[in-house]
């Protein structure tokens, strides 16, 4: 007995729909292995802006040789602590400023500083010897001061 046609027709038919069912799941499962492979992008690193040289004269105590000055905020958590660490450097010849964006913005505008705090030791001439952004340690501030008195 011969096969009927319309029997292996109905046979290919369902043998191709479950072929595409097969090859959609496929290309679906690997779209999502391949979507959970995908790294995360990189973080980008934030470089703020650190002024080189101040003019002394903006700044209370333009006589004393060294100044450590922190731009800060009442907004910022870490101001005070980094406030706290440079005023212990505070003496006959090394003045400790707290330059609060809500006090004095013009000096934070002339100076371009963008991030609260920003510690700088700065020397008689006004050229700014070390920069911390953020809160420094008491350790790296006090060996800064130390190192730039001592060059």
């Amino acid at each position: 007995m011969a096969p009927d046609p319309g029997t292996k027709r109905e046979s290919e038919h369902v043998e191709r729909a479950v072929l595409a069912v097969v090859l959609i799941a496929v290309a679906v499962g690997a779209a999502l292995v391949l979507q959970r492979r995908r790294p995360e992008p990189p973080t980008q690193a934030r470089r703020h802006r650190v002024p080189q040289q101040l003019d002394r004269a903006d700044f209370d105590h333009p006589d004393v040789p060294w100044l450590v000055v922190v731009f800060s905020s009442t907004t910022c958590r870490s101001c005070a602590a980094a406030i706290e660490k440079a005023q212990v450097l505070a003496s006959a010849d090394v003045a400790v400023l707290d330059v609060s964006f809500q006090e004095r913005r013009d000096l934070h505008e002339r100076y371009a500083v963008d991030a609260a705090p920003t510690t700088l030791v700065v020397d008689a001439d006004g050229v700014v010897r070390t920069s911390f952004v953020g809160e420094p340690s008491a350790t790296d501030l006090w060996a800064a001061v130390a190192e730039a008195r001592g060059s």
